[in-house]
């Protein structure tokens, strides 16, 4: 994930302001970065997406046919198999045909992005006065 400084003008800041947090430094993803992994979170920001997701997450072999997964939603293919290219589109799910059949597995790449956004930082304590 690329971070940057910026300051006015979206230029480096080299030197430290005075602010109400003095040690907050401005390091910001991407504006790339940052759609890229937005499209991400908004693709898998559905309930049916999340039921779908889980549902290939834990599948046996890792992967579900969509034909399966229609049955275990209770949705009509067409519908399922939009959720799925949204998913796919996003980085989110790799697909497979097979014959009439497409599989889809969840895409570990895309997983480990979305995991590395919402994984919390550790707080950093404030340097004691001296």
């Amino acid at each position: 994930m690329a971070i940057s400084t910026y300051g006015e003008g979206s230029e480096a800041v080299a030197e430290e302001a005075e602010t109400c947090t003095p040690s907050l430094a401005c390091h910001l993803i991407d504006r790339d970065e940052a759609g890229r992994l937005a499209a991400m979170l908004k693709a898998i920001a559905d309930p049916t997406r999340l039921q779908l997701f889980r549902l290939i997450e834990r599948a046996p072999k890792g992967e579900a046919c969509v034909c399966d997964l229609t049955e275990c939603l209770g949705l009509r293919q067409p519908t399922v198999s939009h959720h799925l290219k949204v998913m796919t589109e996003a980085g989110l799910l790799d697909r497979e045909r097979r014959g009439t059949w497409v599989w889809y597995s969840v895409n570990l790449e895309g997983l480990r992005r979305i995991r590395e956004i919402l994984e919390p930082v550790p707080v950093r304590e404030p340097a004691a006065a001296a």
